[in-house]
C-alpha cells in the first residue's frame, strides 16, 4: 500500500478539512478536497482517488446519496464520517455501500489505521484459499479450522459465516447483509438466527467466547472479525 495513495476528502465544514489536510499530508498521502456532494462527485471522476472520506451530513446532495452514486461505478474504499453516534446511521451507511465508518469527534491514531485498513482491503491480491492468524488457521478449500492447535468442527452454516467474515476482516457487516450472504437472499430480518450462529462460532474459536476477541459485536448493527496476521 503506497503512502502516496490520493485520498479525497468531502466534508463542508472547512475546520474539518484543514485538520485533514495537515495530518493526512503529513504522513505521505496526496490530498483532494470537496465541500459538497456534487463537488465529490466531480473530484471522484477528476482526481480517481485510492480512498474516500465522505462526511454524511452535508447541504444539498448529502453523503449518503453521494455514497450510493459512486457506488454505482466504482468499489472504491468509502469511510463515512458522521457527528452521529446513532445505530441506524452506521446501518444507513453500509447499506448505502460504504467500507467503514467513523463518529466525530475521531482519534486521528484511529482514522490513520482505519485508512490504512481499507487501502490493505482493496489491493490487488492473488485469491487466497487459507487464512492463517496468530490462534486461527482456516483452509477454505478442505473446509477445515484449526484453533490453537486442534482441529474444529464447524457446521455448513458456521463455516459460510467464517468464511464471509474473514473475507471481509476489519470491515462492519450488517445483520441483514450477513444473512442473506449466508442463509440467502430472501433472508434479512431473522436476527436470532444470526446471533445463535455467531455464539455458537465463537464457542468454538476464540478463547474466551464471553469476552470475545475474533468476532467483535458491532452494537445494533452486525458484526467484525479482527485477527492479527
Amino acid at each position: 500500500m503506497p503512502a502516496s495513495a490520493k485520498i479525497l476528502v468531502v466534508d463542508d465544514a472547512p475546520q474539518v478539512r484543514r485538520v485533514l489536510l495537515a495530518t493526512l499530508s503529513a504522513e505521505g498521502y496526496t490530498i483532494f478536497q470537496a465541500r459538497s456532494g456534487e463537488d465529490a462527485l466531480d473530484q471522484f471522476r477528476a482526481a480517481a482517488p485510492d480512498i474516500i472520506l465522505l462526511d454524511v451530513n452535508m447541504p444539498g446532495i448529502g453523503g449518503l446519496e453521494t455514497c450510493r452514486e459512486i457506488r454505482r461505478t466504482s468499489k472504491v474504499p468509502i469511510i463515512m464520517l458522521t457527528v452521529r453516534d446513532a445505530e441506524r446511521d452506521k446501518v444507513l451507511a453500509l447499506d448505502a455501500g460504504a467500507d467503514d465508518y467513523v463518529v466525530k469527534p475521531f482519534g486521528m491514531p484511529e482514522l490513520l489505521a482505519r485508512i490504512r485498513a481499507a487501502l490493505r482491503r482493496a489491493a490487488p491480491a492473488a485469491e487466497t484459499s487459507r487464512f492463517v492468524s496468530t490462534d486461527l488457521s482456516i483452509d477454505f478449500d478442505a473446509r477445515r479450522v484449526i484453533v490453537r492447535g486442534r482441529e474444529v468442527h464447524l457446521t455448513p452454516k458456521e463455516f459460510d459465516l467464517l468464511r464471509h467474515l474473514v473475507a471481509n476482516q476489519g470491515r462492519p457487516i450488517t445483520h441483514r447483509r450477513l444473512l442473506q450472504a449466508v442463509w440467502g437472499p430472501d433472508y434479512g430480518d431473522e436476527s436470532e438466527y444470526l446471533r445463535v450462529a455467531v455464539n455458537q462460532l465463537r464457542k468454538k474459536i476464540e478463547a474466551d467466547p464471553a469476552h470475545p476477541r475474533l468476532i467483535l459485536t458491532e452494537p445494533w448493527v452486525g458484526y467484525r472479525f479482527t485477527a492479527d496476521s
